[in-house]
């Protein structure tokens, strides 16, 4: 199976994953799969994710949504987004136990 479709099956279901900017270590983080990009919101009363930063190489891991064991690790880079009405609603409808504010959102995009 393409791990391109694996990855996409996973992270459809996956509400948080593991990121590891360059240099730092892994953080779980709460992330949302949109349009073919993780999109991780950060700062605010968001998580923080030290070294996450726009252009930053980060390795993001992915577990199997049915079994929680490891399925990929993926190297990808951060861009900072700039988030349109439509996408922000989405990002605050998965938070189903709060308000969400962030600071940013970045989207890590598959190298």
């Amino acid at each position: 199976m393409e791990i391109t479709r694996v990855l996409d099956n996973a992270l459809r279901k996956a509400a948080a994953v593991w990121v590891a900017p360059d240099g730092h270590g892994p953080r779980l983080v709460w992330a949302l799969w949109r349009e073919g990009t993780v999109l991780v919101a950060v700062g605010g009363t968001e998580q923080e994710v030290p070294g996450l930063v726009d252009g930053a190489r980060c390795v993001l891991t992915v577990r199997s949504p049915s079994t929680h064991s490891h399925l990929a690790d993926v190297t990808t880079t951060a861009r900072l987004a700039e988030v349109d009405e439509e996408t922000a609603a989405a990002l605050r409808s998965a938070r189903l136990n709060t308000t969400p504010q962030w600071e940013s959102v970045y989207r890590l995009e598959f190298a």
